[in-house]
């Protein structure tokens, strides 16, 4: 389903006539009650309700810091853009949930200034996540199929009878155990 976004009012009446005026290119969907549904960020989900006027960013997998500051840096950009009031920045009723209430505007729509303005968010944010998916890529490749320099054949390292931490080990004096044998 294609969601059309038009901004301003010279624009719907051109609209007929002319092209989209923005186009977005996300991963979005519009729920049976009018919310939009945006799933194109790798560590949160963002949902705008145009009923509430509100802004809602959860975790997509787990809670982290990792996300708290995704959401942060969401909402962050979303206040300088004045599509938001900072002092609305709440935590949600979903765990690990942000929320905000939007501002109304009276020249133009809100919610269509946000979901442009989420667009261009993802796309500032999208360099840091494709690094992340490479470099994840990277790290399995050189585990599973390691080079010549980083890896040994079968038989090349002699067994030893002792290695490492086996032996006697001395623990905290402090305990009832101070030592263990092997």
């Amino acid at each position: 389903m294609t969601v059309r976004v038009i901004i301003g009012d010279e624009a719907i009446e051109k609209a007929q006539s002319k092209p989209a005026v923005a186009k977005l290119e996300m991963i979005i969907r519009r729920t049976m009650d009018g919310d939009y549904m945006i799933m194109d960020h790798t560590d949160v989900d963002i949902i705008v309700m145009p009923k509430k006027m509100k802004v809602v960013a959860f975790p997509k997998n787990l809670m982290s810091d990792l996300v708290y500051s995704t959401e942060n840096r969401l909402f962050k950009f979303l206040s300088k853009k004045g599509l938001i009031s900072v002092s609305s920045v709440q935590a949600g009723s979903i765990y690990g949930s942000l929320e905000a209430k939007l501002l109304t505007g009276e020249t133009h729509d809100t919610v269509k200034l946000t979901l442009l303005n989420i667009q261009k968010w993802i796309e500032e944010e999208r360099p840091y996540f494709e690094f992340v998916d490479k470099f994840e890529d990277m790290m399995v490749d050189r585990f599973v199929d390691p080079d010549d320099e980083r890896s040994t054949e079968l038989g090349e390292i002699p067994h030893d009878t002792a290695k490492g931490a086996s032996g006697m080990t001395y623990g905290n004096a402090h305990h009832w155990m101070s030592y263990t044998y092997e």
